[in-house]
């Protein structure tokens, strides 16, 4: 019997300062079985700093043929497709001629250089592919803080996320790869 994919919702009140995007937002998040809570932070961070309309939530592990995070047109056209984690080149090439913006939000320790030297030499060429990656430590602090039902303020600034609940409060920094 397969296991069922955990339900996590969060209230969020965003402000993007930096696209001057302020909206009260209600995301439920699936937390797939064999997904972290640290990838499933980094995917909710993901959606806030590019938060549209029309982002949403894909199947993400229990497909191979979406990722992450997509935005969508009304032609049905793929705008934005979003990895996290450390997705090989030949995904991100496919993802490069599907989509006008591909963004990677890339975590792993010590394996993340060695990922991005063998991925980027690959990927020199792709002018829509953007790569960032994110230190683990806040990433950590917040996915151990996560319950089913969260309320968050997330202000981003500078490219950088503030997320606060309760009485805690951590900064996400998400720091460009050069391709």
């Amino acid at each position: 019997m397969a296991l069922n994919a955990t339900i996590y919702r969060f209230g969020i009140q965003l402000s993007d300062m930096d696209r001057h995007v302020y909206q009260n937002l209600s995301v439920h998040v699936a937390l797939h079985p064999s997904e972290t809570m640290q990838r499933m932070a980094i995917r909710l961070c993901a959606y806030c700093l590019n938060y549209d309309e029309h982002l949403q939530f894909t199947k993400g592990l229990s497909t191979d043929t979406e990722p992450d995070l997509w935005r969508r047109n009304y032609s049905d056209e793929i705008e934005s497709w979003i990895e996290v984690g450390l997705p090989d080149s030949k995904r991100l090439k496919k993802a490069c001629n599907q989509a006008q913006e591909v963004l990677v939000y890339a975590y792993g320790g010590q394996g993340l250089d060695t990922w991005w030297q063998g991925v980027r030499k690959d990927l020199r060429q792709q002018k829509v592919l953007k790569a960032y990656q994110v230190d683990l430590e806040p990433i950590e602090y917040f996915a151990n803080a996560i319950t089913r039902t969260m309320s968050l303020s997330c202000v981003i600034q500078d490219g950088q996320i503030n997320l606060s609940w309760d009485q805690e409060m951590v900064d996400i920094e998400f720091s460009a790869l050069e391709l």
